[in-house]
């Protein structure tokens, strides 16, 4: 698996935006499929966002339309811009990759969720 450093999490009002960031090194991603996970306290860890090693993205509905995600094959980093954010949008957000051979993106989130190892995650708090 491949060890991921989250960064970009923080507070920020209802309305405002983030924009995440995951990096590793020694890992070439372009054959990877990436993803961004979430956990709230007391909530099961969740796919916000996948995306596949051609570009093709996934998004949770709770997130259609305000997220983004991005990825970086030269500089092994995957993005998550957050927009519009809602209170409901606190956790701790992971990454998560793997050289999945999936055709369907809907399958990338649940089968990167069931990796059993995951990086420390940056904390995103959405508050007034």
């Amino acid at each position: 698996q491949v060890p991921f450093v989250e960064s970009g999490g923080g507070l920020v009002q209802p309305g405002g935006s983030l924009r995440l960031s995951c990096s590793t090194s020694g890992f070439t991603l372009d054959r990877y499929a990436l993803g961004w996970f979430r956990q709230a306290p007391g909530k099961e860890r969740e796919g916000v966002s996948c995306i596949t090693s051609d570009g093709r993205p996934y998004y949770a509905d709770s997130v259609k339309g305000r997220f983004t995600i991005a990825r970086d094959n030269a500089k092994s980093t995957a993005y998550l811009q957050m927009n519009s954010l809602k209170p409901e949008d606190t956790a701790v957000y992971y990454c998560q990759a793997a050289p999945l051979g999936l055709t369907s993106v809907e399958a990338i989130c649940p089968v990167l969720n069931a990796f059993d190892t995951w990086g420390r995650g940056t904390s995103v708090t959405v508050s007034s």
